[in-house]
């Protein structure tokens, strides 16, 4: 039987509270092909963000790409890869009619719509939908072999999964239209430089610099950590006006929660807050 091609493992976090909080860690598992987005690994992204909605034990989630397979002898090994685009061969002979339902409910909105944190674990190739779904994490964290790019265009198409909006409001008008009418690979350096990724490292560092931050994040209060991501979104969907009016809105209701209680005395207290995510 094959593997799945979304492989789900859960990273306990100590000293979480309310306790049992867990990381859950979503590696995209087809190494033979990159990586590359297909309906199944759709369907299980998908799937998976309703259950962690449902989970009150998972506080973070962080989203990579599985490692390349050991190379046969002779045979040049494969690449890094997060996720090298989407599966080209889904794409032949397919008219608007047949897509359409796929791009109305696919997974980079699902992942974008997570009221949980999200981290992207680059290493290698981030293309076309993949680089979309690192653009739909909260957090890009990549390694300094990565590569960056929406090369549909040179396929006659554009980008489907939110590129060209998220990319514009995250690194502007300019760069935006420079990677998406280029098609050209972005490096790692120059993804840095225009904001795609919040930080390289070392492809050595990546995974625990990417747990350990999941893991500063999810001793927080759940409950904050939800309407701080809630708040920070209005920037993105509301005028500025409406977004200070929303923040505002959002700080004065925590005056109400337990959380803002046990924070605030823990600070004079001088001890760790046992939050309980209400």
């Amino acid at each position: 039987m094959e593997d799945p091609e979304l492989l789900i493992e859960e990273i306990a976090v100590e000293n979480s509270s309310p306790t049992g909080g867990v990381i859950s860690v979503w590696t995209l598992n087809r190494p033979d092909k990159l990586n590359a987005l297909n309906s199944d690994s759709h369907m299980l992204i998908k799937k998976n963000c309703r259950l962690a909605e449902e989970n009150p034990n998972i506080r973070c989630i962080i989203i990579k790409g599985s490692k390349p397979k050991k190379s046969i002898e002779n045979k040049k090994p494969k690449p890094a890869s997060f996720a090298a685009g989407a599966d080209i061969s889904e794409f032949i002979d397919k008219k608007s009619y047949d897509v359409r339902p796929f791009f109305e409910d696919n997974a980079w909105e699902s992942v974008w719509n997570l009221s949980k944190p999200t981290i992207a674990m680059v290493d290698g190739f981030a293309l076309g939908g993949g680089l979309e779904l690192a653009l739909s994490c909260d957090i890009r964290i990549a390694s300094t072999r990565s590569t960056f790019g929406q090369p549909e265009i040179n396929l006659g198409l554009i980008p489907g999964g939110g590129g060209s909006q998220r990319l514009c409001r995250l690194i502007g008008y300019g760069r935006t239209m420079e990677i998406i009418l280029s098609g050209r690979m972005i490096s790692a350096n120059e993804s840095l430089e225009m904001g795609i990724v919040n930080k390289l490292l070392e492809p050595e560092e990546l995974e625990s610099t990417c747990i350990n931050l999941a893991k500063e994040i999810s001793r927080k209060s759940p409950y904050t950590i939800k309407v701080a991501k809630r708040a920070v979104r209005f920037a993105l969907e509301m005028p500025f006006s409406k977004g200070i009016e929303s923040e505002r809105d959002a700080f004065v209701s925590l005056f109400d929660t337990k959380d803002k209680e046990i924070g605030v005395k823990s600070y004079f207290d001088r001890t760790d807050p046992h939050w309980v995510g209400e």
